[in-house]
């Protein structure tokens, strides 16, 4: 791709660069702050509304650009200190010309295409909110979501028998006080919305199928009908994982023999299915505020992949007397699309409980014990349901330790974890994109040969289970698709690793024996769902299927019905979320890469069960510890802030 020359007149043919722009916006434009599109954009409401005022199509431009980069919002008053370029644009945006920013919203104020907060009936295609400047309808959304959200956490759930889910309790969870587990349960029976927090291996799952057997010991308590209940996640995969786990765990539950048999029933869908989607609209459901999903009780997992504008069709979509459970971990990459919403949800709760008096007796009484906990900020209501779990019980030593620090945001600390090389971590300080730093990756190549190996043998042999296994040994997770440090490098690397190792590896066509499959999107007539993996393997009929597993159980699928998959050597770790693996190799990119933040390698080290190598220089890591993602929202401000009862007003 051409770079453009912020010096040299502006190539005609380049597609990034809106040559009919005026001259301010053309600047922001060649210097990689501002797209084409977003450009198109502006100047199109500009020519709509009457305005033609440079520093407003400025902001309007910005404001489009905003959802396109994850933000719900443009802040103008940080805009200049936290914008991100086209990571191809050699340009330093602090140079540009950035207007005084009481001016500038001063204009905006007067202007026709722009509403205020003050005046929510004016219809308008742009919204200032202080210093914020929205796209009216993802003001719209954000300030739906937190009017239902704080309606629904402002009042317990009804009536619930505190003997009945006291007994459950300790029944269920009989671990050391304070079980933070336990607390969860409690919140979400007791409370009508409820968020279950916490970091790969918290026991998440585990405690969502506990909080669905006590709903069921509730209602029969009651002698009412089992509760109605919807399990849902933002994809596939994870809604496969979520029944699954349910499954699993309802399994061996000290339950009756009916509750479980309710729980082996309960079926997951993506967020789009339960909504009732509609083909050719991502944005219009079946179930919406005229037309609530008929279920009592609705889970979301996964929920940090939740974009604020799904998150608004689903709370809209609950009926009132319903509870709704998030689950997920708020520290993980958040959603493609525009919002951090579980992180503004959970807020400062991340810190520890903050339970209003009333919420926290309550709790006190279920669990048996006093609750420690912290009077919220405003009395907000929001969290009354929310715990995070913290105590990991899957992985341990090293990894955990450094999960801990790059969470916490302590530099210093990852470091000289890494240094220290701690219970299966191992750090090779080097840039992969140089030829030396290629040189040092012996322990790589190593452990994807031995994997490889086993996948091929087994595979060669039909024995498919030991193949899917020898699968999830390593992964290699890349932060980019292109480039030195991407997923299509990075996988060339790994077919040269086992082609130079494995005698007549890859032979015999596209579909080889021992092939490693991504399936890249959802298959409902195969069951397969985006992110699947599987494996080519021969059978004695001479046959070569593709084989994944599906809840325990081996499913063969003919290649020729397989229209979306890719090979999988190597994925990006936005890809990899949910998924767990034995080993994982990550790859940091150079320090100057947008999407190198926190989230990012806390993402990607938590993906690995007993060992980590981590690749990448201590630049690329301090970058990325001390780099949290900043996605401008005004969410978290309308759940915890002091406007919690105009909010509820409009609710």
């Amino acid at each position: 791709m051409t770079t453009v020359d912020t010096d040299a007149t502006p190539d005609p043919f380049d597609v990034r660069l809106a040559l009919s722009a005026p001259a301010l916006l053309a600047d922001f434009n060649v210097a990689g702050v501002l797209g084409a599109a977003d450009v198109h954009v502006a100047l199109r409401l500009g020519r709509v509304g009457g305005d033609s005022d440079p520093l407003m199509l400025l902001a309007a431009a910005l404001a489009v650009r905003a959802p396109r980069l994850g933000h719900v919002c443009t802040d103008l008053a940080t805009i200049r200190q936290t914008v991100a370029v086209d990571a191809e644009v050699p340009s330093d945006p602090q140079g540009l010309a950035w207007p005084q920013v009481q001016s500038w919203i001063a204009g905006l104020s007067r202007s026709p295409l722009v509403a205020m907060d003050s005046d929510p009936a004016v219809d308008r295609p742009l919204r200032l909110v202080d210093t914020r400047l929205y796209l009216d309808r993802y003001w719209r959304q954000e300030r739906q979501v937190a009017a239902d959200l704080l309606a629904r956490a402002a009042q317990p759930a009804g009536s619930v028998d505190i003997e009945v889910l006291a007994s459950g309790l300790a029944r269920l969870f009989d671990g050391e006080q304070p079980d933070q587990q336990r607390l969860a349960a409690g919140s979400a029976v007791l409370r009508r919305f409820a968020v279950v927090a916490g970091g790969p291996g918290t026991g998440k799952t585990t405690t969502v199928a506990r909080i669905l057997a006590l709903l069921d010991e509730q209602a029969l308590a009651a002698d009412d009908s089992p509760p109605r209940v919807a399990l849902a996640a933002p994809t596939g995969k994870a809604a496969a994982r979520l029944e699954e786990a349910v499954h699993d765990e309802a399994g061996h539950l000290d339950v009756s023999q009916a509750v479980r048999a309710r729980l082996l029933v309960l079926q997951a869908s993506t967020l789009h299915r339960l909504l009732g989607w509609r083909p050719g609209s991502r944005s219009r459901f079946r179930h919406h505020r005229g037309n609530r999903l008929p279920h009592d009780v609705v889970v979301v997992d996964e929920a940090s992949m939740v974009s604020l504008s799904l998150m608004a069709s689903l709370v809209e979509a609950v009926r009132v007397g319903a509870r709704l459970v998030l689950v997920g971990d708020a520290e993980q990459l958040a959603s493609v699309e525009a919002g951090a919403v579980l992180g503004d949800i959970v807020g400062p709760c991340s810190q520890g409980p903050l339970l209003r008096p009333d919420a926290r007796a309550a709790l006190a009484a279920a669990v048996g014990h006093e609750v420690a906990a912290s009077q919220p900020p405003a009395g907000a209501a929001i969290g009354d349901g929310i715990v995070v779990l913290r105590h990991v019980h899957r992985f341990g030593g090293g990894i955990a330790a450094l999960a801990g620090a790059i969470r916490q945001g302590d530099a210093d600390a990852a470091v000289e974890t890494l240094r220290a090389g701690r219970d299966g971590v191992r750090w090779i300080e080097t840039d992969v994109a140089e030829d030396a730093g290629r040189q040092a990756l012996a322990p790589v190549r190593e452990a994807v040969v031995a994997a490889g190996r086993q996948v091929v043998e087994a595979a060669q042999a039909g024995q498919a289970r030991a193949a899917l296994e020898g699968l999830s040994a390593i992964r290699v997770l890349c932060a980019h698709r292109r480039g030195p440090y991407g997923v299509a490098a990075w996988r060339a690397q790994v077919e040269a690793w086992l082609g130079a190792a494995i005698d007549g590896y890859a032979a015999g066509g596209g579909w080889y024996v021992g092939r490693p499959l991504l399936v890249t999107a959802n298959d409902y007539g195969l069951r397969l769902y985006n992110g699947d993996i599987g494996v080519v393997v021969a059978t004695r009929d001479g046959r070569r299927p593709a084989v994944f597993e599906r809840r325990g159980e081996l499913v063969e699928v003919s290649p020729t019905r397989l229209a979306a998959v890719e090979t999988v050597h190597a994925m990006t770790v936005h890809k990899s979320q949910g998924s767990q693996f034995e080993s994982v190799a990550v790859l940091l990119p150079d320090p100057t890469s947008p999407i190198l933040t926190r989230e990012l390698l806390y993402t990607a080290v938590t993906r690995a069960r007993q060992r980590l190598i981590l690749m990448g220089g201590e630049s690329s890591v301090r970058t990325a510890v001390e780099r949290p993602i900043a996605r401008a929202s005004g969410l978290r401000e309308a759940l915890w802030g002091p406007d919690v009862e105009e909010l509820l007003a409009h609710a």
